[in-house]
């Protein structure tokens, strides 16, 4: 956060308009939205006669908004890590170097998180002991308080990934979901200690002698019941799990209408098929939270959010300045690293 004469300012996000499905649009109004419900100074990052054409049709009146051009825009089908690095006018380039260099507190975007995960290397840098950035929460409205991760950051994990991955994970939910003692399972094909591949098996020695609250393997089904706060795996599956949700969601509508059509009135069948879709389908939970083991806030929302998304994604990123997340996320990784050091 600024201060100027001892007085403190709002904070300032900036916002990568141009990244995601329904950008600038959606982007834009949930930005406004945010500005009004939180009372954050909002930066806009993109082409700004398309800020200005979107911003021109909402009521920003009274709000701290402006906007920063960017019109180097990373197109579909681009190499996320080196069109970051070709496209330093980038919107989501420009905002990480507004964090970077004291203009905003924090960013958030839609976009690519392949991207996003460059732009936040490149201009941030990670914590010590962090290869690359985590991704990762409550993706599915039937476990809000599981957070699952890696989803898709880090392929091909080693034992320590996955003890970095629960120790952030673990400060995740106590900020951002109040548990105290988050507990912590390894997603694993059987509960049994043995279970897996030898990246598992040594994941789960060094989970059990940190000082985690480690409850042991945990499988597939286990997810969706909350079995445990904090579930750890390679980016590979995680992604696969998030994306298979996230189908499951979209088709699970349109069959349940089918299905339902003759005993539920329309509105009846609307109300039941929404609600399942939303505790079903990813994103639908937060709308969207931090990139773990950056050294800066760096919030990313899913490609499909909307204004409400933008706008939980954006709290998410208010939150994690207001608490120091990557602070006390520093002292948690210290702490597991040291104790995977002793272990050796």
């Amino acid at each position: 956060m600024s201060e100027s004469d001892g007085t403190k300012q709002p904070m300032r996000i900036a916002i990568d308009a141009m990244g995601g499905d329904y950008a600038p649009g959606e982007i834009v109004k949930g930005a406004v939205e945010a500005a009004r419900k939180l009372g954050v100074e909002i930066v806009l990052v993109g082409i700004k006669p398309d800020i200005e054409k979107e911003l021109s049709g909402v009521n920003a009146t009274g709000l701290q908004i402006r906007i920063v051009e960017a019109n180097d825009l990373i197109r579909d089908g681009e190499e996320p890590a080196f069109a970051v690095l070709r496209k330093p006018n980038s919107p989501v380039a420009m905002a990480a170097r507004l964090v970077k260099e004291g203009e905003a507190d924090a960013m958030v975007s839609a976009g690519s998180t392949g991207a996003a995960m460059v732009a936040a290397l490149q201009y941030l840098g990670t914590l010590p002991g962090i290869d690359r950035p985590m991704a990762g929460g409550p993706f599915l409205g039937l476990a809000p308080e599981t957070v699952v991760l890696d989803l898709g950051a880090n392929v091909g994990c080693q034992p320590y990934h996955l003890l970095n991955f629960a120790a952030a994970g673990t400060v995740y939910a106590r900020i951002f979901l109040g548990i105290d003692e988050p507990t912590v399972g390894l997603l694993n094909v059987g509960a049994e200690e043995g279970k897996g591949n030898d990246v598992a098996k040594e994941a789960y020695s060094l989970l059990k002698k940190s000082d985690l609250n480690f409850i042991g393997n945990v499988e597939g089904m286990d997810i969706v019941v909350g079995k445990a706060n904090v579930i750890v795996c390679d980016g590979f599956v995680g992604n696969i799990v998030v994306k298979f949700c996230e189908g499951l969601g979209r088709a699970i509508g349109p069959w349940m209408a089918e299905e339902l059509k003759d005993t539920l009135s329309p509105e009846e069948l609307d109300k039941v098929t929404g609600k399942l879709v939303r505790l079903m389908s990813p994103g639908t939970v937060l709308g969207g939270g931090p990139l773990w083991g950056v050294n800066g806030v760096v919030a990313v929302a899913h490609g499909s959010s909307q204004a409400p998304q933008i706008v939980g994604t954006i709290e998410q990123a208010k939150i994690a300045l207001e608490t120091d997340f990557v602070g006390k996320l520093r002292v948690e990784l210290e702490k597991a690293q040291a104790g995977m050091s002793s272990s050796e």
